[in-house]
């Protein structure tokens, strides 16, 4: 079968031909209708050797949709030909929070070698992928598999931010989302669908905010220097309840801060790399709270298929071909992509 590889670091993945995995145990193979490509998959690809606990070689790719094509002789939970969603968070397997389904928050996660399906593990960027259980599969129904896979993570990092602010988003409340790609877009349909919060997003494109607009956002507006002011006049001048952070330079971490009320709560998703500086006194707002939301748990995933099923949440999709992988890494790491690009099996 085909695979999207990393055999070393430093070095471009490459496709390449590999055995199909055989099922043992409680295992399941699933055949891949669809595996999303993110920002993560490049930042994997680009780490310098020892950035990550991961071995190379292994295959690709964390955001998979197929169907069940063959199972373990211990497998159950599922059945031959039901189509799924793979929750990629893997954890240890044994510890009380992967008991219930939060791999994402793994007791163990400091002692893997792995962080899921496509990290560190043989992921979905592939005809087949072998997964451990069938407890890290979600049944998607007739939901398509290029809508299912990208949920598995830019819709359900989102989904899990949003869970964790949702108690401060009421009747009149307001929320920032800075960065609208492949998660942020999301993020605005999931606002818009399960809190009654008045939603403003930001960009640094005009293409991004046209989407922002087509997922809903009441309010979009190009990062500029007068940006907070601009956001806190949206608010009536009092700030915003919760800023979600899909970018992570100190330029956006920065505005959040400067946008948020006192008691205004802080989500930083994205992983730009970027620094703010807590002290007390300082310039942060008083009773501010930071969270650094990783994932999100299965139930969660479940969640989240129920609302793309519901027609509440659709991801903007660019397909491309399995075989042209390589060549979509390199676009999407040129910042040619709005929405998500998902990979097809051709």
């Amino acid at each position: 079968m085909r695979a999207v590889r990393l055999r070393a670091w430093g070095q471009r993945p490459v496709l390449a031909e590999v055995e199909r995995p055989v099922p043992r145990d409680a295992e399941v193979l699933i055949r891949v209708e669809a595996a999303g490509l993110c920002h993560s998959d490049v930042h994997v690809v680009d780490a310098a050797a020892g950035a990550l606990p991961y071995r190379p070689p292994f295959t690709l790719g964390h955001e998979v949709a197929g169907h069940v094509a063959a199972l373990g002789p211990m497998a159950d939970g599922t059945a031959v030909g039901e189509r799924v969603v793979i929750h990629g968070p893997w954890g240890c397997g044994s510890c009380a929070r992967c008991a219930t389904g939060r791999d994402n928050y793994c007791d163990r996660r400091g002692e893997l070698s792995w962080h899921g399906v496509g990290l560190g593990r043989d992921g979905g960027m592939a005809d087949y992928v072998l997964v451990p259980s069938a407890r890290h599969l979600v049944p998607i129904g007739d939901l398509g598999a290029d809508q299912a896979a990208p949920l598995s993570d830019a819709g359900l990092t989102s989904y899990h931010a949003v869970a964790g602010l949702r108690h401060a988003l009421g009747e009149g409340g307001t929320a920032v989302v800075i960065g609208v790609g492949g998660l942020g877009h999301l993020a605005v349909q999931i606002l818009r669908a399960t809190t009654a919060s008045q939603v403003l997003a930001v960009d640094i494109h005009e293409e991004a905010l046209a989407l922002a607009d087509r997922s809903g956002a009441h309010f979009g507006t190009l990062l500029r220097e007068d940006t907070a002011r601009v956001l806190r006049d949206r608010t009536g001048g009092v700030g915003a309840d919760a800023v979600l952070d899909f970018v992570g330079a100190t330029a956006t971490l920065e505005l959040a801060a400067a946008t948020l009320r006192p008691g205004g709560e802080l989500a930083l998703v994205g992983s730009g790399g970027g620094q703010l500086t807590v002290r007390k006194p300082g310039f942060l707002p008083p009773g501010f709270r930071l969270s650094l939301p990783f994932w999100g748990t299965r139930p969660e995933l479940a969640e989240v298929i129920a609302l793309a099923r519901s027609g509440a949440l659709r991801v903007e999709t660019d397909h491309s071909p399995l075989s042209a992988a390589p060549q979509a890494f390199d676009r999407l790491r040129r910042g040619g992509v709005r929405g998500r690009v998902v990979l097809v099996p051709d």
